[in-house]
């Protein structure tokens, strides 16, 4: 576009040039003005083409809101102003000074005075020519008088006299008689035509100027002469004399003037027409090419605008990225590039800042993750021993979210009492670092036992402490559970050994004794020896339960249908005096287990519900199996008094009981049983009342 509005306002020039040297040249105007009118018409309508478009361009980016239009059109207006203003006052004033000074060339008084001034060097010249027309006639008269001898003597006398250039006598056929002149390196003048010879010697003469202004002017007379006696022959004498060179000069001058003042004359209209044409046709051309330049002016001046102003926003909308530039040295140039290198350094900032958000993000993401993959739970607290951050750990240690915990101080806590006062115990102390061991119930009721440690936040993060608590409960019992199975082996070792010694020596004294004695006194005998039978007979169950602890064999594990073992054990039951009520999922999946000893753990779990059932009214058991994620369900519960609190946080340790009778093993060996089958065993008291054992196998592969 640009170079296509250079090329036209260039080609407008050369024409405009031409047009105007054309305007000051009829010869020039007669025959290639119409060629170059034409051509300016047709640069000039490309100029407005051009125009236009742009026009176009700018009134449609206006209507779309294109940034920077109205700016631009702004400045197209000053600057077309700026141009069109002056270029019409100066069109009407110049076409107006046209038109007067060619009506002003056409005055009356210069037609007068052109006209006097070419009569005046006509009558001059007729003067000139009738004077030597005389001087023929006299030279003549007496040329007829003379002899032939003596003419040409008295030619030479009588041009000497009348003081002519030259004097010649012809023949009537046009021969030189005799010739006279002043110039003595004349040979011969110069002869006169046929014609004019004709003409003279029938009596009439004959008279002319010849020649022009840039060779001379020359008079030349013809007169006839006639002889004395009517049978001579008539003879012509011809008569040249030079006109004078100013004379002659400013008659031609005077002339060529008055012809060209005839020409204007006759193309008045024309050159009227012809002027204005051209000053309209230069003032399009300037117009148009000035208007053009406004439109590269705007979009120049506007272009660094634009980009400051697009920069600007993109800056506020937060893209920092660097802005484009104007590689000129001028102010705006500078300052686009001043503008995109402060974007520049803006965006490195941004980037440096995002990386090291990042980098920090990176940090707490892999510290959250740390945190929520421990097993262990963590608390942090500030200055004000409000709770900040907790991890999932200790949510799922704890069975509650701490969504309202998070709203008030430690000392606000309405559960956890005995984390609560262990947290505040350890962080108001003077160490830096603490330790305790405390026994709680978790938010679903469940006994356990955590382990805590905690330590100072430094004042510089804002001061506080940091708690990490572990659930030590399977800890603890597992150590307990092997401490029992290191007592149930060595007091089977020890225990079994006399058992056998003792009751074959009641049975031998009953035997050898049984005879001697009679009444009463055999009958005590009998009693007395039946009685440490039994006892060692119950203690020989005793220690087989505890060797049976101790020694609990290793599963089997294959794919087993739970539903088939519930209902091949509740066919033992059918005869108890609780109301067995099964419910078993349809279609469980196979769990991965020991047949054996899951039928020991189904077998446990209904006999102790009936021992537990045993003062009830309408004892009742359910038994339930369900899936639940990758695992099964099996669920014992009854209606009876339930596990005693204290109790239940020791329920699987040996020898913890509430029976009257009875070793405390049937749930410790069903706590191992479940632990060697990958599972996890739960015991709660159910609502209103009884007692809920919660069983979950692994599913089979």
């Amino acid at each position: 576009m640009r170079i296509l509005l250079i090329a036209a306002a260039v080609l407008a020039a050369i024409l405009l040039f031409l047009l105007t040297s054309a305007s000051a040249n009829t010869t020039l105007f007669a025959g290639e003005y119409r060629l170059l009118l034409g051509f300016t018409a047709a640069v000039a309508a490309t100029l407005l083409g051009l125009v236009l478009w742009q026009l176009h361009q700018l009134w449609r980016e206006h209507r779309a809101e294109v940034f920077g239009s109205r700016l631009k059109l702004r400045l197209m207006l000053m600057f077309a102003l700026m141009a069109v203003v002056p270029g019409a006052l100066v069109y009407a004033v110049s076409l107006q000074f046209a038109v007067k000074s060619i009506e002003s060339w056409f005055d009356v008084r210069v037609d007068k005075a052109l006209e006097g001034g070419l009569a005046l060097g006509r009558n001059a010249l007729d003067y000139l020519l009738a004077d030597l027309a005389e001087k023929a006639d006299a030279m003549a008269l007496d040329l007829g008088e003379a002899s032939d001898a003596a003419r040409p003597g008295q030619l030479n006398r009588l041009r000497e006299q009348a003081g002519v250039q030259t004097a010649t006598l012809f023949s009537a056929g046009g021969q030189v008689l005799a010739s006279s002149s002043a110039e003595r390196t004349a040979l011969l003048p110069d002869l006169p035509s046929s014609t004019q010879l004709r003409q003279a010697r029938s009596g009439r003469g004959h008279s002319a100027v010849v020649g022009d202004a840039a060779s001379g002017l020359t008079l030349r007379v013809l007169t006839p002469v006639t002889a004395a006696t009517f049978s001579g022959e008539t003879r012509v004498l011809q008569l040249t004399q030079a006109v004078p060179q100013a004379i002659a000069g400013s008659a031609e001058s005077v002339q060529a003037v008055y012809r060209d003042y005839q020409e204007l004359l006759l193309a008045r209209n024309s050159l009227k027409w012809m002027y204005t044409l051209t000053l309209t046709l230069a003032l399009l051309l300037s117009l148009f090419a000035a208007i053009a330049l406004a439109f590269l002016l705007a979009r120049r001046l506007s272009a660094p605008l634009s980009i400051l102003a697009r920069g600007t926003e993109a800056v506020a909308a937060g893209d920092y990225s660097p802005r484009e530039t104007v590689s000129t040295r001028d102010e705006l140039g500078v300052l686009t590039q001043s503008f995109s290198q402060m974007t520049r350094q803006l965006d490195e900032a941004r980037a440096q800042a995002e990386k090291s958000r990042a980098e920090t993000e990176a940090a707490r993401a892999y510290l959250e993750s740390v945190l929520g993959n421990l097993s262990a739970g963590v608390l942090a607290f500030d200055a004000d021993s409000r709770l900040r951050a907790a991890n999932d750990g200790a949510r799922a240690i704890l069975h509650d979210e701490l969504a309202d915990a998070q709203r008030q101080p430690l000392s606000g806590w309405t559960r956890h009492l005995e984390l609560r006062d262990a947290i505040a115990a350890g962080c108001s102390e003077a160490s830096v670092e603490w330790q305790r061991e405390i026994e709680m119930q978790n938010g679903a009721g469940v006994p356990q036992a955590l382990l805590l440690r905690g330590s100072r936040l430094p004042e510089a993060t804002g001061g506080g402490c940091v708690v990490v608590f572990d659930d030590i409960t399977q800890l603890i019992a597992a150590q307990r559970s092997a401490a029992w199975g290191e007592v149930a082996r060595r007091l089977a070792h020890e225990i079994k050994n006399p058992l056998t010694p003792i009751q074959l020596s009641a049975e031998r004294l009953q035997h050898k004794l049984a005879d001697r004695l009679s009444g009463a006194e055999r009958e005590m005998l009998e009693r007395s020896t039946q009685t440490i039978v039994n006892q060692v007979e119950a203690m020989k169950h005793m220690v087989n339960d505890f060797r049976d602890y101790a020694r609990l064999p290793p599963p089997k594990l294959s794919a087993v249908d739970l539903n088939g073992l519930v209902e091949e054990v509740l066919g033992l039951y059918e005869s108890s005096r609780a109301r067995i009520l099964p419910e078993l999922a349809a279609g469980l999946p196979r769990v991965t287990g020991d047949p054996a000893q899951l039928r020991q753990v189904i077998h446990n779990l209904l006999a102790n519900a009936e021992d537990a059932l045993s003062g009830e009214a309408e004892p009742v058991i359910r038994v339930a199996t369900g899936a639940e994620g990758r695992g099964a369900l099996l669920t014992v519960s009854d209606n009876g008094g339930g596990f005693p609190r204290e109790i239940l946080a020791r329920a699987f340790e040996p020898y913890v009981t509430t029976k009257a009778k009875g070793t405390g093993l049937g749930l410790a060996i069903v706590k191992k049983i479940v632990d060697e089958h990958h599972g996890q065993i739960e015991l709660a008291n159910a609502l209103p009342r009884g007692a809920r054992v919660k069983i979950r196998l692994p599913l089979a592969a």
